[in-house]
């Protein structure tokens, strides 16, 4: 039985470097916010936020290398 391809990596998303910049940077505020203002409500936003994010680079380059490990194998 030969193996379906049930999900395939989208061009259309943003890429890795664009997303890892975006963590970057909401990693870089909340630093800043956790110094100055530590009681805040929105860090727990912030780092669920920067959760998320993490998830969604995890993701891509999952898909990324799953995409080339099957082109090798088709060769």
């Amino acid at each position: 039985m030969r193996a379906q391809r049930v999900w395939r990596v989208n061009n259309a998303g943003p890429s890795v470097g664009q997303l890892q910049s975006r963590l970057d940077d909401l990693n870089k505020r909340l630093s800043r916010l956790e110094s100055e203002h530590p009681g805040s409500s929105t860090i727990e936003s912030l780092k669920s936020t920067a959760l998320g994010l993490s998830r969604e680079i995890d993701d891509l380059r999952c898909a990324e290398a799953t995409e080339a490990l099957s082109e090798l194998l088709r060769k």
